[in-house]
């Protein structure tokens, strides 16, 4: 389990939750940090890790450190990120059936506020994995150790990393997992529920026409 964190003020809540679970399982927690002003705490079964600054390039320090241990799937995960209920048994019923060894799974979005406008944004992001296959880092990522490497792993860039790999992966690839991860819906409200997805949009052609991820950046904000 990798978990990108930079100031994450929300890191403490996310272990809470998943914390115990993962560690029954004897699924090692690994948190790639970027450089935080107040770098995560160590915990008990945690790891945490320096990486450069970047999400692309603290998740792929993340999972080579795991897959250097040996370890064969791995969850990525953000630190804002919660899964719900039956998240332990979703990933265990995937992760049991062989032939997934060559698919990778991701949960459904949720956004922790209670406007209408948030149900808009949820109903949009499953017409986007459903239709286009593109789920995001914030819906998590499972996946086996020998297709991530098949597909390159996590690009060091600065922005658009969880589309360059489902890409990757492939839509008849991915699949929905049964439960789903509650995130913070903060630079909505900070951004505004219409302009903040239209700027997402504008991000995502100018990544599928070739733009260079430290441009898109600027736009992104």
């Amino acid at each position: 389990m990798v978990i990108p964190t930079l100031d994450a003020a929300s890191l403490n809540r996310t272990l809470d939750r998943i914390g115990p679970i993962a560690l029954a399982e004897g699924w090692p927690i690994l948190i790639s940090d970027g450089g935080s002003t107040d770098r995560p705490a160590e915990r008990p079964g945690v790891r945490v890790i320096l990486a450069s600054r970047g999400r692309g390039q603290q998740l792929a320090a993340g999972a080579e450190a795991l897959l250097g241990g040996g370890v064969e799937w791995l969850f990525f995960l953000h630190a804002d990120s919660l899964p719900s209920a039956g998240w332990r048994e979703a990933i265990a019923g995937f992760i049991a059936e062989p032939r997934n060894e060559g698919r990778a799974g991701y949960g459904r979005l949720a956004l922790d506020d209670t406007a209408p406008a948030a149900r808009r944004i949820e109903a949009l992001v499953a017409w986007r994995c459903r239709w286009l296959g593109l789920p995001y880092g914030d819906q998590g990522l499972l996946i086996h150790r020998d297709l991530y490497r098949e597909v390159g792993g996590f690009p060091a860039v600065p922005l658009m990393e969880d589309v360059t790999i489902v890409r990757s992966v492939g839509r008849d690839r991915l699949a929905q997992l049964p439960f789903t991860m509650t995130t913070s819906a903060e630079r909505y409200r900070r951004g505004g529920y219409i302009r903040r997805p239209l700027r997402n949009l504008g991000c995502l052609v100018l990544h599928l026409a070739g733009v260079p991820s430290d441009r898109i950046r600027r736009l992104y904000g």
